[in-house]
């Protein structure tokens, strides 16, 4: 017989990953096709969504090439996005009214602050979540103001809404279904975790429609199929979806409360199980659902820093210090220290704990004996000190003393950057076997889906550590350069005026 695959399909950031996993989850082929962002002002970060249809389409066919797999041996679908970005569209020729708005774009920050002047307090009870114009409503309310017609289409019952989930199953699916899951509604601001529905009093609160946002499903969506014509002759079920730091999550085996896992990837995030319980932060965290399984829904306390890879690749792009970001393990390690430079990456404000919109990017402590080396190992570092700064939170909200935290993404692939971060958390580092884990969580929930599996705990007996990195420096050390780093981050704060 041919072999069967479960697809597992990251759509990320900057681009779209698809991986093809066999029966013994070992990744057979993989496909990648990069996305371009677009900065058309200060600010503002977007995308062109039919181009994000087609990398998920190119990623695919290469993944499928790779193995010469025929349509009719793709067993399932999982689906992992980038969580907030969004796009509105037509109902009747499916073509996007404006380009999506990524999920770093902050034009909406001024207007979030006022809205939470005012409402914080309603939003954060039904939702668990801070205004704040990283989230999907405020970006909505923006197309909805500033994009031609899209009102009048909204009058005529032809707008369509999503996030990037929402539209890629629809093109999927040939536009029959318009459907999110749980983990990603519970990143629009818009959903009531009580209720596991739109909340009506904020749909009405940020002047939307119910009508033009999509139907709720549990992670495990049943009865979505690809069509043939619409999907490289794919049909199989669409029955695994997630936000792409929840499928993270589970990619790691982070099926018990208290597991930790931290995704490097253009930002990184950091996910910790908290179990049936929705923990509510007290210190900026966001508790957000991790999936909803018949019904039942586990949570996560959620940390996000905005810039990191992003940071790296700066590095290469805007200032030609470094040829590909690989190089940049060797120039950090050329140097013993980073001479007294610190490096705050604020390129669209700082994310949690701070969740500071106007702060900007600032490097500080540069003298006349300053070299490319500091400068490229001190953008490293400010990786490892946010994550830092995120689990320090993390431990407070929960109460959970975490012993080990597990790690993936490109970055993981730096040996200085995972050194570093295990020395300045001051605990050990795991790196997965399979580094394909956002991808591999998505899948997986395909795999339960259609009855291969019986639960997400059953992913612990296949996860393997692959490396392990044990902190070498000693609590004195540490605390000196943790020091020095918030000092840089008060001087970053509050900077911009737009």
């Amino acid at each position: 017989m041919a072999e069967a695959y479960y697809l597992g399909i990251d759509q990320g950031t900057t681009g779209t990953t698809a991986i093809l996993f066999n029966e013994k989850w070992e990744a057979a082929a993989r496909g990648y096709c990069v996305t371009q962002l677009l900065y058309p002002r200060t600010g503002w970060v977007e995308n062109d969504a039919d181009m994000i249809w087609l990398s998920v389409l190119r990623a695919v066919s290469q993944a499928m090439e790779k193995v010469q797999a025929l349509p009719e041996q793709i067993r399932s679908i999982g689906l992992n996005h980038e969580g907030e970005t969004v796009v509105i569209w037509d109902r009747e020729t499916g073509e996007p009214l404006c380009r999506s708005i990524g999920w770093q774009d902050r034009r909406t920050a001024r207007y979030a602050d006022m809205m939470a002047d005012r409402y914080n307090s309603l939003v954060r009870e039904k939702t668990g979540l801070m205004i704040d114009s990283y989230f999907s409503a405020t970006k909505l309310k923006w197309m909805l103001d500033h994009v031609e017609n899209a009102r009048d289409y909204l009058r005529q019952g032809r707008l369509m809404a999503g996030t990037m989930d929402t539209w890629i199953i629809w093109r999927m699916t040939g536009g029959r279904a318009h459907i999110t899951d749980a983990s990603t509604a519970s990143r629009t601001m818009l959903y009531d975790v009580a209720e596991g529905d739109w909340s009506g009093e904020l749909v009405e609160l940020f002047d939307l429609d119910a009508s033009m946002l999509p139907e709720i499903s549990d992670s495990i969506v049943s009865g979505v199929w690809a069509d043939p014509e619409a999907f490289l002759g794919i049909r199989a079920p669409v029955c695994g979806v997630l936000v792409d730091q929840q499928a993270a999550l589970l990619g790691q085996a982070c099926v018990t409360p208290g597991l930790v896992k931290t995704t490097y990837g253009t930002g990184c995030f950091m996910l910790m199980n908290t179990g049936g319980t929705m923990a509510r932060s007290q210190n900026g965290l966001l508790p957000t659902v991790a999936w909803r399984i018949g019904g039942k829904t586990t949570y996560a306390l959620d940390g996000g820093v905005y810039v990191t890879g992003a940071a790296t690749k700066w590095l290469q792009e805007g200032l030609g210090l470094v040829d590909s970001p690989a190089d940049t393990e060797e120039l950090a390690l050329s140097v013993f220290s980073n001479g007294g430079v610190y490096f705050v990456p604020a390129f669209a404000g700082l994310a949690a704990p701070h969740w500071d919109s106007y702060a900007r990017g600032m490097m500080i402590g540069i003298t006349g004996g300053t070299k490319k080396a500091h400068i490229v190992r001190a953008t490293l570092e400010s990786t490892a000190y946010q994550v830092r700064d995120v689990l320090d939170v993390m431990r407070r909200d929960s109460g959970v003393e975490v012993s080990v935290m597990r790690c993936n993404g490109r970055a993981t692939e730096n040996r200085f950057l995972m050194q570093f971060q295990a020395d300045i958390l001051g605990i050990p580092l795991e790196i997965p076997e399979n580094e394909e884990t956002t991808a591999l969580g998505a899948a997986f929930l395909s795999s339960i889906g259609v009855g291969d599996y019986g639960s997400v705990e059953d992913l612990a007996g296949i996860w393997r550590c692959a490396r392990y990195y044990e902190p070498k420096i000693g609590a004195d050390q540490r605390m000196s350069l943790l020091y020095h780093w918030h000092r840089a981050v008060e001087r970053a704060k509050y900077w911009s005026e737009d």
